[in-house]
């Protein structure tokens, strides 16, 4: 037996109200193991939206028992808490090396699994690789990503041309083309990891319900010394926005829900300090202020996310509300002793 067919994958796949999805999801992990010598298998938690039962008889109508299994969360603690919880899961059955994590409205091209497993094996420095995402049309979404700034919030908040085209080189979403690339972070959609580095940075940060989590464990991935790639041979079709609405495609822009801004806000705290995360949201809310007036000016207002700058006040460290409620948990979390 070779050195990469005696290795384990273990997916995680994060259901909420998709269990049909997750089913199609499963279809397409089911072809890939038929075709791989890699060891994969699976586990579907269901993150008390009533999945389970559902997923759980087409696991046995379709005869994955020996690789697939459904876990039943005792509540909704968000993405990186199921996530944390399916790894626990996967490793009762002995450890693994690769995680991947893997959205339930996503099908795997062939392939892609293997292709962001040999990628790590030609990269030793690489812990992380993500690939090319389609969309539910069939379009390309080739994106990685950098990791958020003060500029990039200048750059996303004002939307003017000239001033994107002048900061390009800080703009948080990196059109990628069809060659491998490092890049800062990429999506948890399909998202490949060592397992060893989760014992370098710790698991995913449950402190994140929603949005950001990734992007905030590349951070710590990084700075643990691990390159985070992206690279066209692994191709999933993503069909995004299924379970929250929040990014779902040819729609008018949505009020986001508040735990985007919890996640957000937190991202920067931890990563930057508060004060940068203050900074953030200054810059954030007077670039916003222009790309608003500039969207009135123009007959766009349409295009705006609905509430975006009151809802990012309201939910800012600028805020002494928010402050007093950051330092509290943040000392709560200090004096909580280790497991």
């Amino acid at each position: 037996m070779s050195a990469k067919s005696a290795r384990t994958v273990g997916i995680a796949i994060v259901s909420y109200k998709s269990a049909a999805l997750t089913v199609d999801c499963l279809r397409s992990i089911a072809a890939e193991r038929a075709k791989s010598s890699l060891r994969i298998r699976c586990v579907v938690i269901d993150n008390a939206s009533g999945d389970g039962p559902y997923v759980s008889d087409a696991v046995v109508a379709n005869g994955w028992q020996d690789w697939a299994r459904v876990v039943v969360a005792p509540r909704n603690g968000g993405f990186a808490y199921g996530n944390n919880l399916g790894l626990a899961e996967l490793e009762r059955d002995g450890p693994v090396d690769f995680l991947h994590l893997l959205n339930p409205d996503t099908v795997l091209h062939p392939g892609a699994i293997d292709a962001l497993v040999a990628f790590l094996d030609a990269h030793p420095r690489a812990g992380i690789a993500g690939g090319v995402f389609e969309n539910g049309d069939g379009s390309e979404w080739a994106i990685a990503f950098r990791f958020p700034s003060l500029v990039s919030e200048l750059e996303g908040g004002v939307q003017l041309a000239a001033v994107s085209r002048l900061l390009a080189r800080w703009q948080v979403a990196m059109p990628m083309g069809n060659v491998a690339r490092e890049v800062d972070w990429v999506s948890g959609a399909s998202m490949l990891m060592r397992r060893e580095l989760l014992s370098a940075t710790g698991a995913m940060d449950e402190g994140f319900f929603l949005y950001f989590e990734e992007t905030e464990l590349c951070f710590r991935a990084k700075r643990a010394g691990y390159e985070v790639w992206y690279t066209p041979d692994s191709r999933v079709t993503h069909i995004a926005g299924q379970s929250t609405k929040v990014t779902e495609r040819f729609v008018a822009p949505r009020r986001l829900p508040t735990y985007w801004f919890e996640s957000r806000r937190r991202y920067f705290a931890l990563t930057r300090g508060v004060g940068y995360a203050m900074m953030a949201d200054l810059v954030a809310l007077v670039a916003g202020t222009i790309g608003t007036l500039k969207r009135l000016l123009t007959g766009r207002r349409e295009q705006g996310v609905p509430a975006f700058l009151r809802d990012l006040l309201a939910n800012s460290l600028l805020m002494r509300r928010n402050r007093v409620a950051w330092n509290a948990a943040s000392t709560q979390a200090a004096e909580k002793p280790d497991a």
